[in-house]
């Protein structure tokens, strides 16, 4: 969502790093560009004065810290205030409230609120693991209350049987009641939108909050609405009382304004943002996260919470015993090209890399898309078992049957073959303690020789100052499974780090070589 912005802004300020020492007509020039850029990406105009101004302010009067230049000063004071627009803290859905918890979405139709309900219901049902309640108020739009029903048996979550004729604040008084004696945790009440704003909307929903007193009041906005998501928060927070936001439709091609504006103008904290249509799709906002993001400073920690959440941690300990031993067949790298496709894909993983955003037009020109890790998954499906274990025996005959199966060239199965070699020899290295950087960088940890064991991982761990401390490793994420917390899996291909992170195969992958 926050390409175009993430671009211009990361322009501005790459032509101030350069510079040695900063005038006052180097941040004003800087800061024109800055209020152009936010300005085209639909922030509202309060919020791009407001912010600017703080941002000169600062830059102007700016102590320098010994070894960073002027122009580095400015990027750091950008962050910190886009982060201070987005609202310091990140807040998550609050659930401390005698149970059950009514939680009322609003917003107008279209915006995503039944879907976003829906998410949400799965949210705390698998990762919170509390007992939800799904309710329809929605009694004008034709089938919502079945579509709400019909997502409820998909995930397995029990939605309020329907009951024709009734209105919408009986409907929700109806759902708490039915919360109680179910002995249910959570009540998501799904209220009814219009497709803009009027009084009647607005009565009825605040009608409904006096007769359920919902915990959180969360508005649902598209974040494609641009300059107009101001007009409707403040409006809904005026005659409702929001507690905070859901943006829907990150994934889009939306510029990004109403997430940077919604928040400086109600006050009202983003809590979520949907990042696809599928029901997991639904993501804690943190406003330090997404800063970083804008001026492509990468994502880090989403990126091992994606990991923890979609790498089955007893597969990927069995994969990392098998790379210690040196063993590392063509059903392990299946298994970690399937984990990465989980994880959002090759562009889901990049958009999270720090200094990939400037390589962006690069790898859409390479043409590096996720069809590449399906189509080498599909060679791989294409083998007997006999051949995956042992890839050696692959021979001209055979190649040509596996290309066919899977609907490539033969050439492409090589490419595969060449980069599950270099692969098993990596490992290999890792696990025998030869000479080399890997045995390099685990005597440099203290291990003697190979890569470390599972229990030498947590003694180091055990040494490892706390938090994100200057000289400690950033706190994981607090649902980090237990397998994991031995150290990550290594994903294929992100083992090679040198200066800038690696992807299996860039520039190894099949079918990249000539355009079809």
């Amino acid at each position: 969502m926050f390409d175009n912005l993430s671009e211009k802004l990361g322009g501005i300020l790459d032509r101030l790093t350069r510079r040695g020492s900063l005038t006052e007509a180097d941040v004003d020039a800087a800061m024109r560009e800055v209020r152009r850029a936010l300005l085209e990406a639909d922030v509202s105009l309060d919020v791009v004065r407001s912010f600017t101004e703080k941002v000169r302010e600062q830059a102007i009067g700016a102590t320098v810290v010994k070894s960073v230049t002027p122009g580095q000063m400015v990027v750091k004071i950008v962050h910190d205030e886009l982060i201070a627009t987005l609202g310091s803290d990140g807040q998550t859905i609050d659930l401390n409230a005698v149970p059950p918890v009514a939680i009322m979405m609003v917003g107008l139709q279209g915006s995503g609120k039944t879907t976003t309900t829906a998410k949400l219901a799965r949210r705390l049902a698998q990762r919170d693991k509390r007992k939800v309640l799904m309710a329809s108020l929605d009694i004008y739009r034709p089938a919502a209350m079945e579509q709400l029903a019909v997502l409820g048996r998909d995930l397995d979550i029990p939605t309020l049987p329907i009951v024709a004729g009734q209105k919408p604040a009986q409907i929700a008084r109806r759902a708490l009641e039915a919360g109680k004696l179910g002995g249910y945790d959570v009540v998501l009440l799904d209220t009814a939108g219009r497709t803009t704003l009027d009084e009647e909307m607005m009565t009825e929903a605040a009608e409904i909050k006096t007769s359920a007193n919902p915990h959180e009041v969360l508005l649902v906005a598209d974040s494609l609405t641009g300059q107009d998501a101001v007009n409707l928060a403040r409006s809904f927070d005026e005659r409702v009382g929001l507690t905070g936001i859901v943006l829907t439709r990150v994934d889009g091609d939306g510029r990004g304004g109403a997430a940077l504006s919604m928040r400086a103008v109600t006050g009202k904290p983003i809590k979520l943002i949907g990042t696809g249509e599928k029901t997991d799709a639904l993501e804690d906002f943190h406003p330090s996260r997404i800063a970083g993001r804008i001026l492509g400073m990468g994502d880090v920690v989403s990126l091992v919470e994606k990991a923890a959440a979609n790498i089955d941690a007893e597969k990927a300990a069995r994969v990392a015993e098998k790379m210690r031993k040196g063993q590392f067949d063509l059903a392990d790298m299946r298994e970690q090209l399937l984990q990465m496709a989980n994880m959002g894909g090759i562009s889901g993983l990049m958009g999270m890399m720090p200094g990939v955003a400037k390589m962006k037009n690069q790898i859409a020109n390479a043409g590096l898309d996720d069809k590449i890790l399906k189509r080498q998954v599909a060679v791989i499906d294409s083998m007997t078992r006999q051949e995956r274990k042992s890839p050696d025996i692959l021979k001209a005959s055979r190649k040509k049957r596996i290309a066919a199966g899977a609907g490539v060239k033969v050439e492409d199965v090589n490419k595969l073959l060449k980069m599950h070699r270099n692969m098993a020899d990596m490992m290999k290295a890792m696990g025998s303690g030869k000479r080399g950087p890997m045995a390099g960088i685990a005597q440099a940890m203290g291990f003697g020789g190979g890569m470390p064991s599972p229990e030498q991982m947590k003694a180091l761990a055990e040494k490892m100052p706390g938090g994100a401390a200057p000289g400690g490793m950033p706190a994981l994420p607090k649902d980090l499974p237990a397998g994991l917390r031995q150290g990550l899996p290594n994903l294929p291909g992100l083992t090679g780090l040198s200066n800038k992170p690696t992807l299996p195969g860039l520039g190894g992958f099949p079918g990249l070589g000539k355009k079809k």
